[in-house]
């Protein structure tokens, strides 16, 4: 029996789902370390469950630590902490070295989470990636616009998921981002070379310090494009096909970033860009499971549960690689207007014509509010065979399916 503690810190659908997927597992012991009340957590998972903590603050150290001390006297010996977040990997980190406990050290979690830290190291080591430079103050900014030139990316250093994260197009908006967000040498702000190209993913498991499995999928706009448009509906796709021209630099440079920053036994989510000229570019690293539904479709492609993959990997330290069957893509919906969700249209005839490629959707529902995420007010995956058959579904989908949103008064 394996004794793991899983930090959660507000149990939302998809952490929870990582959290029962966990605690199903045989011969495996799960307590959930989390901001939540034990009333608060379903019944279905807390039968789950073996212990439950409650901490005030789940990114601090310390409180991981005391955390894990207490489910230790519930359920016997903790040996693994894990957690699917970005932002709990530098205080879990922290932890383990506390307490002994193996997984990510604060070296490698440090390498991964502070993205100026992170193009730094892969810099060094030969990885093309963006230029970047980390701001204290407006003289810092401007000097670096002048020496890379405009358009810039200007973001936390230790940001995630696209999260704060902004295009400066000239000097205007810098001098614009610099009133709003005062870089300063408590709070420093990363400006980036922005990457002209397709942006891709590159989500792999490495055992050890070798990279076992990969899978590419394609953004459609680019992220950063979704975040400055937010009425753009956009999609995801994982090719069945993994052997694109385009992608054949990924395989060599995703497995050197990931060695150079000291990633091992984990599933990692590389974002890069593919440029025009064919050279790419790393943009970002995360060593957690990708977001945006894309664990979900690594599922579908590969005909297996990539939640339990995961946790079977973290947990277990066990991986067996899968055969790709499928592709998948995923529509983003989102709304026209503002307020609420007034309506949904497209949905009947839609179903007649893809109905039998949908796998899984959350179709908006009238009445609720717009989302603040830029995910949109629901999605639907597709999957077949054909990746074509994918691309096209996908197209249908955006362009003919549209949510109507509307002011309460």
């Amino acid at each position: 029996m394996v004794v793991a503690a899983f930090v959660a810190p507000f149990l939302l659908p998809a952490t929870a789902r990582f959290v029962a997927t966990a605690a199903a597992l045989p011969n495996v012991s799960i307590g959930v370390v989390t901001t939540e009340p034990v009333e608060r957590l379903s019944p279905e998972l807390k039968q789950l469950l073996d212990g439950h903590w409650r901490v005030d603050d789940a990114l601090d150290p310390q409180q991981l630590v005391e955390a894990v001390r207490g489910l230790s006297q519930q359920m016997g010996p903790v040996e693994r902490l894990i957690g699917a977040l970005e932002q709990l990997q530098v205080p879990m980190a922290y932890a383990r070295e506390v307490l002994g406990l193996d997984g990510m050290n604060v070296e490698t979690a440090l390498n991964v989470r502070d993205k100026s830290r992170m193009k730094s190291v892969l810099q060094d080591a030969g990885v093309p990636c963006a230029r970047h430079q980390l701001v204290t103050d407006p003289g810092q900014a401007l000097a670096f616009a002048e020496a890379v030139g405009f358009p810039l990316v200007a973001k936390p250093p230790a940001g995630a998921g696209a999260q704060a994260t902004y295009r400066l197009d000239d000097l205007s908006a810098l001098r614009g981002w610099l009133e709003a967000i005062p870089p300063h040498a408590d709070s420093p702000g990363l400006l980036e070379e922005f990457l002209v190209g397709d942006e891709h993913t590159f989500d792999s498991v490495t055992v050890g310090d070798q990279t076992v499995f990969s899978s590419i999928s394609d953004y459609h706009p680019t992220p950063l494009e979704v975040l400055r448009q937010p009425w753009i509906q956009w999609t995801v796709i994982l090719p069945r096909e993994q052997n694109d021209p385009r992608y054949e630099r990924i395989w060599e440079v995703g497995p050197a970033a990931l060695r150079v920053l000291g990633v091992r036994d984990a599933l990692t989510h590389m974002e890069w860009f593919r440029r025009p000229d064919g050279s790419i570019a790393v943009s970002e690293v995360a060593a957690r499971p990708p977001g945006a539904q894309i664990s979900s479709m690594l599922g579908y492609v590969h005909d297996v549960d990539f939640y339990r993959v995961w946790a079977e990997l973290v947990i277990l330290g066990t991986f067996e690689v899968p055969e790709r069957r499928y592709a998948a893509g995923t529509a983003y919906l989102r709304g026209q207007g503002r307020g609420r969700v007034r309506a949904v249209h497209g949905v009947d005839e839609l179903q007649r014509e893809i109905g039998d490629l949908v796998v899984e959707a959350r179709l908006p529902e009238v009445g609720q509010p717009a989302s603040s995420s830029y995910e949109g007010e629901g999605y639907v995956i597709v999957r077949h065979p054909d990746t074509e058959v994918v691309r096209d579904a996908l197209h249908r989908i955006i362009t003919r399916l549209r949510i109507e949103l509307v002011e309460v008064q």
